[in-house]
């Protein structure tokens, strides 16, 4: 069998993590790093200043790390930088390690750049690095070199030939940010075998000798291509200022029209929060808040005060929408803003405030269905169904499509009453209790935690707390009548699903409540959330996670992973509270009652995709994981009938895309109008599943089903590893992701016996820790 190279796989990335850092949500995904870097010093300076106002201005979605490289900035000179990035990271470097490479003047900036440049290539935390050199501006979109993948990437040289290329732009991947490579720059540097043109361009080109991937001009269109007073090519991405003269030292002769282009960049920083702002299409969060903040702190501009807030919730830093709305004027008539000012208010629990504001907003019709949605939301948090319902259909009667407030509505119609019985024997049960037509694995759920405890999962026997409603007194009141409470199972631990300013996690429960709760708390089972890039504010957090294990009998989470991570928010007397208890989807054979596996199988394997936050999951990836899965599905449907299975509505996109961009068609099952019982059947019927949702994963392996997983979070790495299956994950982001998910599935289908009985083998260890949990559960509980 041949073997593909996993460089990027999660078993390699695994194998790469030490223990000290299994944590990183980027070793564990393989979600790519990206930065620009520079070499800046004082003379050129106000060049670098100009390139990062042009990439703000011409690439306004795009924001990664900027890699400064130094020897002697000032720190005033460092502040107008970090002006114009909210990403610079500095590094200071030396030139000693160079000395032996001097083919000329040490003082002279060329050399001195081109032996700092070279020190790009010692990067080792970044996965690809393109270098910009101070005298270019940028003038179209660079989404292709974000996309490149393999290789080093240049313009060759216009006027020496297509084997040498200019250094001014390289597009270097991580097998050339490496020391092998490095070895070899030192051995031609020290050598001195390579022409003096410019000196990292020369030693690249000899040790490249011609081996790299050639970009279009247009990516280094160098000045010297426009002699004669020539205009830009329209479709220049890049305009590099070569040769000694620089435009920041004034016009050159037979340059009018190129020296206008880098002019275009030459503004103040107010100028510049200005035309960043009046931009139209997408913005990048981080570049709008770094522009959008001072720019209404100057004007008091209530459109672009609105866009920021926007910003800051779209990023869950909620406090920081409410204060930038609360910095400037609202007139009465202006819908949107009361309308933004009210969903931030009501994120941070400030539910009265919000109230005012929503209601202003539903004045204006194109704000009305959206403002109403948020009033039905912040009634049924507060327990008021028959509001939210009124809400709900004012919403529609607006707008008769508008989703969130159907949601709503359907929400509060016809819930049905919960089965009483005796309070004594009770356990109240903490949950996100899912929608009709909503995420198939959040549905499964609650029941999945019930049957841990025992067949009965009615309210015979639970008492239901749905985790978004405010944990208020009468709810205090309804818990301590029980025996006990259970808190689970899932992904509770995630800072914008319902955000709260009560805890900053999913279960809406002040302090004071929490910490009235007179019954013994079991924590089962839940999972700290958080994607890659996604953060939580983190005092608020803390404060109540703390509080939470305190007042916990028992305190299991549903994977290592997120033990370190909680761990590692808590003081040292509370670690040994925090225990392992994984999933109960996991171990579905075991806890429902009745079960027996498939007689025989459907020949199919089932994909699933998850687009929620895919900025976090893809980040420039997309396109390139899209094409992967085309060729995936082509391969497997060799193996097998290839379906799609959708646990939420956006999850059919994927069939969507691969049809519309590849020609590729696959069935649809819309697992979201399942049943629990419809769920656990399919899912035990078929032959694999690879599934990127957590319990895409979860679910089949609990049903004694094979399982690959797309690794786009965290916690399908934390699963895979407490399984002691890493193998059997792939990144989202792997080079080689469509060859290797097929050659998994051929191996784990060759003989599926086998592997349904290592399925089962696994299965039985996470049983085990449930069973020892049990019995512990049995005694805090009573029985």
């Amino acid at each position: 069998m041949t073997t593909i190279p996993t460089s990027g796989s999660v078993a390699a990335a695994a194998a790469r993590t030490s223990a000290s850092d299994t944590g990183s949500a980027r070793a564990l995904t393989g979600k790519r790093r990206i930065a620009f870097a520079s070499f800046v010093d004082e003379n050129y300076l106000p060049g670098f200043l100009a390139l990062l106002r042009s990439l703000a201005l011409s690439n306004p979605d795009v924001c990664e790390d900027f890699i400064v490289l130094h020897d002697d900035l000032r720190p005033s000179s460092i502040a107008r930088i970090r002006a114009l990035h909210p990403r610079i990271v500095l590094r200071r470097v030396d030139a000693d390690h160079y000395d032996s490479y001097v083919k000329g003047d040490q003082d002279n900036y060329l050399v001195r750049k081109a032996y700092f440049i070279l020190d790009i290539f010692r990067i080792r935390d970044y996965d690809t690095v393109i270098t910009l050199d101070t005298d270019m501006v940028v003038l179209g979109s660079l989404k292709e070199l974000l996309s490149l993948r393999e290789g080093l990437a240049a313009v060759p040289q216009f006027f020496y030939g297509q084997h040498k290329l200019n250094s001014g732009l390289l597009v270097i991947q991580k097998e050339y940010l490496s020391d092998e490579f490095c070895a070899k720059i030192d051995k031609v540097g020290r050598a001195g075998t390579y022409e003096l043109d410019k000196h990292d361009q020369g030693i690249l080109n000899a040790v490249l000798d011609g081996d790299f991937v050639r970009l279009d001009p247009k990516y280094n269109f160098v000045k010297r291509r426009l002699s004669g007073n020539l205009p830009v090519p329209e479709d220049t991405a890049i305009l590099h200022f070569t040769g000694r003269h620089k435009p920041w030292l004034g016009s050159e002769v037979g340059y009018d029209l190129a020296q206008e282009r880098w002019l275009e960049f030459d503004m103040s920083d107010a100028e510049l929060h200005a035309a960043y702002v009046a931009l139209n299409g997408s913005l990048h969060h981080d570049l709008l808040v770094h522009f959008g903040v001072p720019h209404v702190e100057r004007t008091g501009d209530l459109d672009i005060a609105r866009r920021v807030a926007l910003a800051h919730i779209g990023a869950g830093d909620y406090q920081a929408a409410v204060d930038i709305m609360e910095g400037v004027h609202l007139p009465v008539d202006e819908a949107w803003p009361h309308e933004v000012y009210g969903h931030a208010l009501m994120s941070v629990s400030r539910y009265e405030e919000a109230r005012t504001q929503l209601l202003l907003a539903t004045a204006a019709p194109n704000r009305a269905a959206t403002a109403f949605s948020r009033l039905a939301q912040i009634a049924w948090v507060h327990g008021g169904d028959a509001a939210a319902r009124r809400y709900a259909l004012s919403g529609l009667s607006v707008d008769p499509t508008h989703r969130a407030s159907r949601i709503w509505n359907q929400r509060t119609t016809g819930v049905p009453a919960q089965q009483q019985g005796s309070p004594e024997d009770q356990l109240a049960h903490v949950a996100f209790y899912m929608d009709r037509q909503g995420n198939a694995g959040d549905k499964l759920l609650p029941e999945s935690v019930r049957l841990a405890f025992g067949p009965d999962t009615t309210g015979r026997r639970w008492h239901s707390v749905h985790a978004h409603r405010l944990f208020d007194e009468p709810a205090l009141e309804r818990v301590n009548a029980r025996k006990g409470l259970v808190i689970g199972g899932g992904g509770l631990f995630i800072p914008d699903t319902m955000p709260n300013g009560n805890s900053a996690w999913q279960w809406n429960v002040p302090d004071e409540l929490l910490n009235r709760i007179d019954v013994p708390i079991a924590v089962f089972a839940v999972g700290f959330n958080a994607f890659d890039g996604q953060s939580y504010r983190a005092e608020r957090f803390r404060t109540s996670l703390r509080l939470l294990v305190e007042r916990s009998a028992f305190f299991g989470l549903r994977n290592h992973g997120s033990i370190e991570k909680v761990r590692s928010m808590l003081p040292a007397h509370l670690h040994d509270k925090v225990r392992f208890q994984p999933c109960p989807t996991t171990v579905a054979r075991q806890t429902v009652a009745g079960w027996q596996d498939p007689a025989g199988r459907d020949d199919t394997i089932l994909i699933n995709a998850a687009y929620d936050r895919a900025g976090l999951r893809f980040g420039h990836d997309y396109a390139y994981f899209l094409a992967q899965m085309a060729k995936a599905v082509k391969g497997l449907g060799e193996l097998a009938e290839v379906q799609c299975v959708a646990h939420s509505l956006d999850d059919e996109k994927i069939a969507f895309d691969l049809r519309r961009e590849h020609g590729i068609s696959m069935p649809v099952i819309p697992m979201y109008n399942f049943e629990n019982d419809e769920i656990r059947a399919l899912y035990a019927r078929t032959k694999l599943v690879i599934g990127m949702r957590g319990h895409a994963g979860m679910i089949p392996f609990g049903c004694g089903t094979p399982i690959i997983s797309l690794i786009s979070h965290p916690k399908m790495a934390y699963f895979l590893s407490d399984i002691e299956r890493p193998e059997w994950g792939v990144s989202v982001h792997d080079r080689n992701l469509g060859a290797l998910l097929v050659e998994r599935a051929r191996d784990l289908l060759a003989d599926h016996a086998a592997t349904v009985a290592d399925v089962h083998g696994r299965q039985q260890e996470l049983w085990k820790v449930t069973e020892a949990n049990a019995a512990d559960l049995r005694v805090i509980l009573g029985g």
